[in-house]
C-alpha cells in the first residue's frame, strides 16, 4: 500500500475514503502504537503547529488529538466556543482563511457537517472531523483498529449496533462497516433506523466491498452470534432533556445486558465510543435515576465491566488512530 498517498486531504467523512485507504491508516495506526509502546520516538512533523476548535466539549477527542499532534512533533492550539469568533463575530469562511494561514491543519468538533466541510473548502490545509452532528469519522477508525486487533481480521466480523441508529455513531459506523467489509446490523424500533438514503448509499459501497448491511427490531434475533456489540448513549450532545422520557420508553427493551452478550456468545465483545452511563457515579447518572429509577441506561454495569469489554482499549485507539490520520494528512 506504499503507492496510498493522502497528503493535503481533509478527513470530513468515511465516505471520501477507499478502503484500500482506510486499511493503510489502520496499519499505520498500530504502526504508530507499537512505537510509543516501545519508546521510539515520531516526531516526524516536526514545528508544525494545528488547531483545534472545540464548539462541542470532549475528553477522549481533546486529549487524543493533543497527545497525538505532541507526539508527532506538532504544537496544538485548543479554541473553545468561548476562545475564537466563529460563527458569532466571523463567520466560517473567513474563520478558515485566518487559520489556514497560520496553521498546517485544523481539527473541527461541533455542529452540522457544513462548518466542517466550510472549514475544508476555504482554509487551504488539511481539516480532520473530531465529530459533527451527522458524522464521527476518527471514532470509527478507533473501533477498527480494536475490532482488528481483538480478531485479527476486519471483513465478515458481525456487528450489532443497538440503540439509536440515526445520529452520527450509528451512521458512520454502518459506512465503517461498509466500506471494510462487515456484517452491519441497526438493531432499534424502526424510528431509530438509519436514514434511508445513507442505508442505500451503504449498500451499494457493501456489493463492492462483500459488506452485508441489515436493519433489525428483534433483539434475539439480530444479536445472535454477533461478535461485537455496539452502543452509545440515547440522548446526544445537545438534545433536550426532555427527550431523556421518550427515549428510555423506546429505548429500554434495547440496552445492552447480559441477556444480549449470552446471546451473542462467550466470544462477543462490548464496544462504547464513551462517555457512557452504566453506574450512579455521574450527575447525568443519578438524575436519571432519581426520575426513571434507572440505574443504569443503554449498558448495565456488569457488562460494561466484564472481561468482554473493550472499551478502554478502543479509547485508547482513538489516539493511535487520530495520529494516523495527522500523520499522513500533513
Amino acid at each position: 500500500m506504499s503507492e496510498i498517498n493522502l497528503k493535503g486531504k481533509s478527513f470530513l467523512t468515511l465516505l471520501d475514503f477507499t478502503p484500500e485507504e482506510i486499511a493503510y491508516m489502520l496499519d499505520k495506526a498500530a504502526e504508530f502504537k507499537k512505537m510509543k509502546k516501545e519508546g521510539v520516538s515520531h516526531r516526524i512533523h516536526e514545528g508544525k503547529n494545528v488547531a483545534l476548535i472545540f464548539e462541542k466539549t470532549s475528553t477522549r477527542t481533546r486529549c487524543a488529538f493533543e497527545v497525538a499532534a505532541a507526539d508527532l512533533g506538532m504544537h496544538p492550539v485548543y479554541l473553545d466556543s468561548k476562545g475564537s469568533q466563529i460563527g458569532k463575530k466571523e463567520s466560517i469562511c473567513d474563520t478558515a482563511k485566518v487559520l489556514g494561514r497560520m496553521f498546517d491543519g485544523i481539527e473541527y468538533r461541533g455542529f452540522g457537517q457544513k462548518r466542517v466541510e466550510d472549514l475544508a473548502k476555504y482554509s487551504g490545509v488539511p481539516v480532520w472531523n473530531g465529530l459533527t452532528d451527522e458524522f464521527h469519522p476518527t471514532q470509527i477508525l478507533a473501533t477498527l483498529l480494536t475490532i482488528k486487533e481483538h480478531f485479527g481480521k476486519l471483513k465478515g466480523i458481525k456487528l450489532c449496533f443497538m440503540g439509536d441508529a440515526r445520529f452520527n455513531m450509528g451512521v458512520s459506523m454502518m459506512i465503517g462497516c461498509a466500506k471494510m467489509g462487515l456484517e452491519y446490523t441497526a438493531v432499534a424500533p424502526e424510528k431509530y433506523f438509519p436514514p434511508k438514503e445513507i442505508v442505500d448509499k451503504c449498500k451499494e459501497i457493501a456489493k463492492e466491498t462483500g459488506a452485508v448491511i441489515k436493519l433489525e427490531s428483534d433483539v434475539g434475533k439480530a444479536v445472535e452470534k454477533a461478535d461485537v456489540i455496539y452502543t452509545d448513549v440515547w440522548v446526544s450532545m445537545g438534545e433536550k432533556e426532555e427527550v431523556w422520557k421518550e427515549r428510555i420508553k423506546d429505548l429500554l427493551p434495547y440496552q445492552v445486558n447480559s441477556y444480549v452478550m449470552e446471546k451473542a456468545g462467550k466470544d462477543a465483545i462490548f464496544l462504547h465510543c464513551l462517555p457512557s452511563f452504566h453506574d450512579l457515579e455521574t450527575e447525568i447518572g443519578v438524575d436519571i435515576f432519581n426520575k426513571y429509577g434507572l440505574s443504569a441506561m443503554e449498558v448495565t454495569d456488569d457488562v460494561f465491566q466484564s472481561p468482554a469489554s473493550l472499551v478502554f482499549e478502543e479509547a485508547e485507539n482513538r489516539m493511535h488512530t487520530i495520529k494516523a490520520v495527522m500523520a499522513l494528512t500533513l
